[in-house]
């Protein structure tokens, strides 16, 4: 014990050697003690009433240490970290009796005091907290990874809504629609192949769909071994009861009873390629020739021509007869090209369609047009687009054409088994322009053997002779604020009659005008009003015409 004294009392008798007036080393100021207050309270190891009151105390015993005796060399620093509690009083008294001030203390670097111990817990626990969090992040980004995982991708109003399942993508889109449309014939006689509802002699009043029906999409993608691929189905029910007819689901509805709506599976197909080589199609989509067409024409979203309003079908006509010809939903095996400076070409083989007498007979009972059936070679279409961009005003050009041999023409004017044939021809041609709130479209097709209204209905006369047609539309869309716009078009479409032939009945000259109001009332939802005036006129004196008005909604998800 007396050793243990004796090495206590060594630092002290240092510390009075290490302050006496000879002495010039430096040594720790008093305000160190302030200093270890500030530590300790930081560390937690006091209070801060505590460090306080340490602190007044410090001070006042300083300030009157400081009137009482001269200024003296500071010492060096006191190892006590080794020491009792006792001890270390003894120590503290013994440098306070004998140096006139309250030393400064400081601890041994090397002996942990236990807040400092306390500290090192903590930091040993926030590291492994830190690499636990860190293990659990990186054990979640492998699960979102993992194909059992399925994700929703973020949601674009109008491109529908897309799962990702591993390595396949599931999209799910679709419209809705229905509208009110009172229809008003204006009177006239009937025209053999027209669209308009003139003289038919009633008005009429209808809930039904507008140019598109309702619409559910599925479309899956993924890649395989550096192959692109999609297998899509696509289904388009209407609201109103079907009636079983040579259109199908497109046949005039049958407001009766009992009745129940048409399904309309237009769309099955798969797509194969890279964005290197180009894509390849495979199956029933909509056909290359007539498609801007229609997917640019603004009755698209409406009802435009009712067509049918007393026993209203799947769809209403829109433009279609009154602008352009309906580019149908038909099988192919198509190909379209990478983008290249905004430059694209499509080309496919599709399965031909039969010549079809729509007009019905004359006055005699003779068929005014001559039907085919036969085909022993696919129809062809290609398409080629170009998209650029100048000051601001963006553009869309396009132009496309379409092939068919109509082979053993059928009709009372021809010998049975002369195997006459006729070759299809057509080409078209359109353009869009979009600048800040405007649009317009301007679009011209011209066709030989064609027909009018929808491919290849009345094409051909009962002589098998090719008629002639053409036809074109011009509309102007405006948004006057990001909700609210209106559209104004105005379209024809003419089918001449075959060299040698006399048809007054037949249908000369379809056109309508339509004017139409949208509002995006959200995202999904959209108001629609529409007027439209739809004229036919035959190649003799028969004329009809109608006016009608529709209201309703149209959602797109």
């Amino acid at each position: 014990m007396a050793l243990k004294k004796r090495a206590l009392l060594l630092p002290v008798i240092a510390t009075s050697v290490a302050c006496t007036p000879f002495i010039t080393a430096p040594c720790a100021l008093a305000d160190d003690y302030s200093d270890l207050l500030d530590i300790l309270q930081l560390k937690g190891s006091l209070t801060k009433h505590e460090h306080d009151t340490l602190l007044a105390k410090h001070l006042s015993r300083t300030a009157s240490a400081s009137h009482a005796a001269p200024a003296r060399a500071v010492q060096r620093p006191v190892r006590i970290a080794s020491a009792t509690t006792a001890e270390r009083h003894s120590v503290h008294t013994a440098r306070t009796v004998n140096s006139g001030y309250e030393a400064g203390i400081r601890f041994d670097p090397g002996t942990p005091d236990e807040a400092s111990e306390r500290a090192e817990m903590a930091a040993s626990r926030a590291e492994a907290s830190a690499r636990s969090a860190q293990e659990a992040m990186l054990s979640t980004k492998d699960a979102l990874n993992s194909n059992s995982i399925v994700r929703v991708d973020k949601y674009v109003p109008g491109k529908g809504l897309t799962f990702k399942a591993g390595p396949i993508d599931i999209n799910f889109s679709g419209f809705v629609n229905g509208f009110y449309t009172y229809n008003s014939p204006a009177g006239g006689k009937p025209v053999a192949g027209g669209v308009s509802t003139g003289s038919s002699g009633f008005d009429s009043s209808s809930v039904r769909n507008g140019l598109l029906p309702a619409g559910f999409i599925l479309k899956l993608s993924t890649t395989q071994s550096g192959i692109d691929m999609s297998a899509v189905l696509g289904m388009y029910p209407g609201v109103d009861n079907a009636k079983n007819g040579a259109f199908n689901a497109n046949t005039g509805g049958s407001p009766v009873g009992l009745g129940t709506a048409g399904i309309d599976m237009r769309q099955v197909y798969v797509t194969v390629g890279t964005k290197e080589i180009g894509t390849f199609k495979f199956g029933r989509d909509l056909a290359l020739f007539g498609s801007d067409a229609i997917l640019n024409d603004a009755t698209l979203l409406s009802v435009g021509s009712t067509g049918s309003n007393s026993a209203p079908g799947n769809t209403s006509l829109g433009r279609i007869g009154v602008g352009y010809v309906y580019a149908d939903w038909i099988p192919q095996i198509s190909y379209t090209s990478p983008k290249y400076h905004g430059l694209q070409g499509s080309l496919g083989v599709f399965q031909p369609l039969d010549e079809f007498n729509y007009a019905g007979d004359d006055a005699s009972g003779r068929a005014l047009s001559a039907s085919s059936t036969q085909h022993s070679s696919p129809m062809v279409q290609g398409k080629g687009t170009y998209d650029f961009t100048i000051g601001g005003v963006q553009t869309r050009i396009w132009a496309s054409f379409l092939l068919q041999r109509q082979q053993a023409l059928t009709s009372p004017d021809l010998e049975a088994g002369s195997h006459r044939s006729a070759m299809v021809e057509a080409g078209e041609i359109g353009t869009k322009i979009t600048y800040k709130g405007f649009q317009g479209v301007a679009y011209y097709y011209r066709g030989s053997g064609l027909g009018t209204t929808a491919l290849f209905f009345d094409g051909i006369a009962d002589n098998g002779r090719k008629r002639a047609s053409e036809g074109y539309y011009v509309q102007a869309m405006y948004n006057f604020t990001k909700k609210f716009k209106l559209v104004g078009s105005y379209g024809v479409s003419n089918l001449y009659q075959a060299p040698g032939e006399n048809s007054p009945l037949l249908v000369r000259r379809n056109q309508s005008e339509v004017g139409a109001a949208f509002y995006s009332l959200t995202d999904w939802l959209n108001l629609v009003a529409e007027y439209t005036h739809t004229e036919s006129a035959a190649h003799g004196p028969n004329k009809e015409s109608d006016n009608s008005a529709s209201g309703g909604v149209i959602l797109l998800f």
